[in-house]
């Protein structure tokens, strides 16, 4: 079956571009327009095609260690080598390659590959199957040659070092618009060592402490989505960022992208969201669907613990008793399981499920354990979803994640690595500030109503979580490496205090959450 043309335009400032070492281009899609990083190489022009494809919305898998990239089309796989002058075209069915040799090879810069833009639209046409041109600046085009708009060019600097004669570290950004708010990647030469945000009166502003910012690049005017303007100024030595933001801001997120000096800013959505139909409106958020995820199942068991005790077990125990606790006392809110038997369920169809059932709160459960055995170790964690910021969370994030091992496609998860989990996981950051509150109830929960000590909320990369776009929390219930936690989690008096704690906190969290959408609707 033919496939729809998607009709992609690459805006090409010339003059500008060459002007300065280093620019944007854009890239015009059905979706929209966004811009990704390009330079100019001996008078030859360059872009970022990871950036490209996921502006175009492309599957691609990025070995960062290799400097090798491969975009997954429906007929075609195309792989570029950084520091390589070929272009590879498999075809999916019968294996055959096509080799391609451009004139000049493709560089790595900042871990991004960047491929000479005239002598790598066709190749990429092939593999795609699909319309792609490049032309003049300040224009759209559409099938025939038809101007619909126009749009400003921006030629965003970014270097690991200011321009001769520039003092600025701060050379520019990037705006893209997401379905739930819009990310903003400052670009900086620099480290920026701290910064500190404030939201008051519709305008959010953020301070970077120790950069200078060449304002003519970073200034943005009539901007379409969340956020309508961005003023920049130097104040003595920091950069003081003003973003005027609509009636729809709930929060933001500031965070440094991993190997890079440049920062990540995420402005969100504010979940709760009016028709005009205020019964549909209020019946759409009613706190009516709580997701109960008992962690592994059937082939996968999960940690083992002592006297061979194994995690899938003890997660369904605690996880069906909660739910007959909900059943009984929430008799308004249904309960859904990822599981209610001893099955195997693939980390993504959790999401899914969750998603499909209208979920407002997920709550996944799990155990905790170590390699050595027996462990100190002890005591329950709550997690939220954000990449690792400690060796500790980043090692729990990838015991859980290897549960992608048992399923038929492991590689639908290469993706969420580095930068790209951060752009992945945003649709779940718009309810951050709830998985929080829910999160923090919880602690205090489990530290007056349990046995177990109480270790605190903490933050790391679970792929579960990613899919869930409500509310969400993991719990690691404790260590059954540790024999007073394991003889606990293992005894059913255990396992219902465990299920006692948790709808103690969820009667709280569901007190918050209707005031907070009384307030905002």
């Amino acid at each position: 079956m033919r496939a729809k043309l998607l009709y992609i335009l690459i805006l090409l400032s010339v003059a500008n571009i060459f002007a300065q070492p280093f620019g944007n281009i854009s890239v015009v899609t059905e979706k929209g327009i966004k811009d990704i990083p390009s330079y100019n190489r001996e008078k030859t022009v360059y872009f970022s095609i990871r950036d490209f494809a996921d502006a175009a919305s492309i599957n691609y898998f990025y070995n960062k260690k290799n400097g090798k990239i491969e975009l997954k089309f429906d007929n075609y796989l195309l792989k570029i080598t950084a520091k390589n002058p070929y272009f590879v075209i498999t075809e999916r069915t019968t294996g055959s390659q096509t080799i391609y040799q451009l004139p000049t090879s493709s560089y790595i810069f900042n871990d991004r590959i960047f491929i000479p833009l005239i002598f790598s639209i066709n190749p990429i046409k092939k593999a795609w199957g699909k319309r792609l041109s490049y032309s003049e600046p300040n224009k759209i085009i559409v099938g025939n040659n038809i101007v619909v708009g126009d749009v400003k060019f921006f030629a965003d600097k970014e270097m690991d070092e200011p321009l001769p004669g520039s003092s600025f570290n701060i050379t520019g950004l990037t705006v893209s618009e997401r379905a739930n708010g819009t990310l903003i990647t400052v670009h900086s030469n620099k480290r920026i060592p701290s910064y500190y945000s404030s939201q008051k009166d519709g305008t959010l502003t953020i301070i970077f402490r120790q950069v200078i910012a060449d304002t003519n690049r970073t200034d943005r005017e009539n901007l379409s989505g969340l956020i309508k303007k961005i003023k920049t100024r130097n104040i003595g030595p920091d950069t003081e960022f003003k973003f005027n933001v609509g009636e729809e801001y709930s929060t933001n997120e500031v965070m440094n992208v991993e190997g890079s000096n440049d920062i990540l800013i995420t402005i969100h959505n504010k979940i709760f969201t009016k028709t005009k139909d205020e019964k549909r409106t209020r019946e759409k958020w009613d706190f009516d669907v709580i997701v109960i995820d008992p962690g592994h199942g059937g082939k996968d068991p999960g940690a083992i613990g002592l006297n061979k005790i194994k995690e899938k077990d003890i997660n369904l125990k605690v996880a069906l008793k909660l739910g007959n606790l909900i059943e009984e006392k929430m008799k308004d809110v249904k309960v859904v399981y990822t599981r209610s038997t001893d099955k195997f369920v693939d980390i993504f169809k959790r999401g899914k499920l969750a998603n499909e059932h209208g979920g407002k709160l997920f709550i996944s459960i799990h155990c905790n354990s170590t390699k050595r055995k027996p462990t100190d170790a002890n005591g329950i964690e709550v997690y939220l979803l954000r990449p690792g910021r400690t060796q500790e969370a980043i090692n729990i994030a990838e015991r859980e994640n290897s549960v992608i091992e048992y399923e038929d496609d492991p590689t639908r998860y290469e993706q969420l690595t580095d930068e790209n989990f951060i752009l992945v996981s945003m649709a779940h950051s718009s309810y951050m500030k709830y998985s929080e509150s829910f999160a923090n109830m919880l602690n205090t929960q489990f530290k007056h109503n349990t046995k177990l000590k109480a270790r605190g909320v903490k933050q790391a990369g679970f792929y579960v979580l990613v899919g869930a776009s409500m509310p969400s929390v993991l719990i690691e219930t404790g260590f059954i490496s540790n024999k007073k936690d394991a003889n606990y989690l293992k005894s059913s008096s255990g396992q219902t205090q465990l299920a006692e704690a948790i709808f103690e906190a969820i009667e709280e969290y569901r007190q918050y959450y209707v005031k907070q959408m009384e307030a905002e609707l």
